[in-house]
């Protein structure tokens, strides 16, 4: 069992009861500071004998991580990455102790899939089946690949400013991809609102404790692959800050059981167009003044980075450190540079820890002697635009520019969401069919349909995609709609869906039996225009949307 023992503040020092999904905010002060601590005696003797038996990923410091029992899970495999000395890059700059954390080598080329590992597992530890994340990339397509093998929903936000490759990836992997057309911090807001009106989870970033808690395994890994030892420094490009506030929690246990001497200093690099955290902490202030993004480096486009700027402050001043930050051209500048001398491709918010990298080696921060960490993530061409056509996601419009949307432009835009994201799910082997019913269905409101051939792609597809309604034919090769049915109510994720069945043949009294109670209407093909049976098809949407909404 390696559930938190309690949760301290370190704020107030209070402490108080973990709770899982329950946002990680002090009932004492307010503060969203709160730190897990665990068994750690009884982990610190297991590290001592060397961590027997145990995974070569995260999971191997499951211990200090927030699930109840993660040896019954089926884990997704997130960390476990390498950590490369620096042969050429950092040689050309004068160092020659620099080590770079390949992030690379998760199941989405992130350091994301950590915090998502962590998170969907922590999900289907509790029972939850749907959730939303708003994202600037990366974490909405870790989390999407999660969900994916969890057999969780997953309803993704993110800007369309985005590049179209991660919406895509996201997509590929059965999310609901929303492209906002506003900045990350309104699609945040509308993320927390579509959430709110759907009583689903959203997942927090860096006040939710399964996903802070996931990245100090990055802290323990680098120190178990140094021998022991902790770095003079670790320096990450950071957009709302959640990284390096997990990754230094792992720091600080480790001071803590005596596994090292040291906290390294940090380095927090940010894009020149999107640096609240770096233009705060040169001015010497500990609360970062929100700023409209302007960077094409979307992933790091945080505009306003509330508490976590003036933590993640607190930790330089503890422990010594630095926020600097570099132009686009400095980024894509040290992303060639890093092909070619160490024949790393990266994305360029990767890059910007780079090119942050120079400019402290540079200008002396950084000392060429002292022994360096670098935070290294993403790829550079993800290859699903070959894959989905361009009907991937559904788009919502709050506002031309990056300036904040007024309150009835969201409303608007969230009630044009409800609609948008109703989706249906037409089983029918007979293409004319479901072609004309999907026709008319699109023509009358702004619902996404999918088509299944058969009973089976339909059953795998009404789990993947959870549609608002299932309309199905009886007759079909494979599974009929009979059987179809039964295998819908068998499964929890499906149970609650509704089914309209059209049958082309009569029903006899006993096929009416078998489908009584599980349906929420039977039609005959024939009996009613198919203008008419539409209607009623919508009818059966309105009503399960105001129940949902009661």
């Amino acid at each position: 069992m390696a559930l938190p023992l309690t949760l301290e503040c370190v704020i107030c020092g209070k402490q108080q009861p973990y709770e899982p999904f329950v946002p990680g905010i002090c009932k004492h002060c307010q503060s969203q500071w709160l730190e897990a601590r665990y068994d750690y005696e009884a982990f610190k003797r297991e590290i001592l004998r060397g961590l027997p038996n145990r995974p070569s990923n995260l999971w191997r410091y499951q211990d200090i991580l927030p699930l109840n029992n993660p040896s019954t899970l089926d884990l997704y495999p997130a960390g476990g990455t390498p950590l490369w000395h620096s042969a050429r890059f950092a040689p050309s700059l004068g160092a020659g102790s620099v080590f770079i954390k390949d992030e690379r080598y998760g199941p989405t080329s992130s350091f994301k899939d950590r915090q998502a590992a962590v998170a969907v597992a922590a999900m289907n530890e509790n029972g939850i089946r749907e959730a939303v994340i708003a994202s600037t990339g990366n974490a909405a397509v870790a989390y999407a690949s999660a969900c994916a093998r969890a057999g969780i929903k997953l309803w993704v936000f993110m800007t369309s400013l985005v590049p179209q490759e991660k919406l895509r990836e996201a997509a590929l992997f059965g999310a609901e991809v929303i492209r906002v057309s506003g900045n990350y911090d309104q699609t945040k807001q509308i993320a927390a609102q579509f959430a709110q009106r759907r009583n689903l989870l959203l997942d927090r970033g860096a006040s939710s404790i399964p996903a802070k808690e996931s990245m100090k395994t990055i802290a323990y890994e680098i120190v178990e692959q140094l021998g022991w030892r902790a770095p003079d420094w670790y320096v990450q490009a950071v957009s709302g800050g959640l990284g390096p506030l997990g990754v230094y929690q792992g720091f600080k246990e480790m001071l803590h059981m005596g596994l090292i001497n040291k906290i390294p200093k940090l380095a927090i690099i940010q894009a020149e167009g999107c640096a609240p955290m770096a233009h705060a902490f040169k001015a010497g202030k500990d609360v970062a003044e929100p700023v409209i993004p302007d960077t094409r480096i979307i992933i790091l486009s945080t505009g306003d980075p509330g508490k976590a700027y003036t933590y993640l402050w607190k930790l330089t001043q503890q422990f010594g450190g630095v926020m600097e930050s570099v132009t686009d051209h400095e980024a894509y500048s040290a992303m060639q540079a890093l092909a070619k001398s160490e024949g790393m491709a990266v994305e360029p918010a990767t890059a910007v820890a780079f090119a942050g990298l120079e400019k402290a080696l540079k200008n002396g921060t950084i000392g060429a002697d002292e022994t360096v960490v670098v935070n290294c993530t993403g790829h550079t061409f993800p290859v699903e635009k070959h894959v989905l056509g361009d009907q991937f996601a559904v788009d919502i419009h709050l506002s031309e520019d990056q300036s904040p949307a007024p309150r009835e432009g969201l409303q608007a835009a969230l009630e044009n969401l409800d609609e948008k994201a109703t989706t249906v799910l037409l089983v029918d082997d007979n293409p004319d069919d479901a072609h004309l019913i999907r026709r008319m269905l699109e023509a009358r409101k702004t619902y996404r349909v999918y088509h299944a051939k058969d009973g089976w792609e339909g059953l795998a597809m009404a789990r993947q995609k959870l549609p608002d309604l299932i309309v199905s034919d009886l007759t079909m090769p494979g599974i009929d709609g009979f059987g179809l049915v039964e295998e819908l109510k068998l499964d929890p994720r499906t149970k609650n869906i509704p089914v309209v069945v059209v049958s082309a043949k009569d029903i006899t009294k006993e096929e009416r039996e078998r489908l009584n109670g599980h349906i929420e209407a039977l039609y005959q093909k024939g009996s009613l225009s198919t203008r008419k049976f539409v209607d009623q098809v919508i009818q059966v949407i309105a009503e399960k949307s105001a129940d949902q909404g009661e």
